[in-house]
């Protein structure tokens, strides 16, 4: 692959995927919750579930598979559905969620359920929206040029939008800790959490209206 050629490609991909990352989303919300209650580590598990998430599907896409999910409906909708469920469950157990009338609660806490919990979350959020797969299947394509081996192509694409995510990420991570004592407070986190179990079923709840 003849990297000079991937140059005006990957400049454009970069501001495409760029507005992309800072428009406010599912993952923000969920990140700038767990940095918010103190968790950095698991915030961090977050931010690389979900770029785990992004990395597979741009792969998927450059190999072919994700097309599945525009020319298969029930593919989509078996995938759909499964999201739908998911992000209400999670959506609901933030709703519920109680916090000890504390905040002199470490960072970090043990059963917060560390980088690991966090890892898997943003990758299940990730790999169960669909509309990811759906962007990728439509927006990678364009960007590879012709004649250029589709899977290293598109691999090295999608690099450019887990690198941007990552550093948005850290961004996010970083304001949320400077506010770090006011949010630590017990009505700020039953706030956030509220907020975001909101946030959360609100977009499982558009997934499942929309077509």
């Amino acid at each position: 692959m003849d990297l000079t050629t991937m140059a005006g490609p990957l400049a454009s991909f970069a501001l495409v995927v760029g507005l992309l990352t800072l428009t406010p989303g599912l993952d923000t919300a969920l990140i700038l919750r767990t940095a918010a209650l103190g968790h950095r580590r698991q915030a961090w598990g977050v931010v690389l579930g979900i770029q785990t998430g992004t990395m597979i599907w741009g792969t998927a896409s450059a190999a072919g598979l994700s097309v599945l999910l525009t020319a298969s409906r029930a593919a989509y909708e078996t995938l759909r559905w499964a999201g739908v469920c998911y992000l209400l469950w999670m959506g609901v157990q933030l709703l519920r969620k109680r916090h000890q009338d504390s905040a002199d609660a470490p960072e970090d806490q043990p059963n917060a359920g560390g980088w690991w919990a966090g890892w898997r979350r943003g990758t299940l959020t990730n790999l169960l929206n669909p509309k990811v797969g759906v962007f990728y299947v439509a927006v990678l394509p364009p960007f590879i040029p012709a004649g250029a081996p589709h899977l290293p192509a598109g691999i090295l694409l999608t690099s450019v939008h887990v690198a941007e995510g990552t550093l948005w990420s850290a961004v996010l991570i970083g304001f949320a800790h400077t506010l770090r004592t006011w949010l630590r407070r017990p009505a700020a986190r039953r706030a956030i959490d509220r907020i975001t179990g909101a946030a959360v079923v609100g977009f499982g709840v558009k997934l499942a209206l929309t077509d």
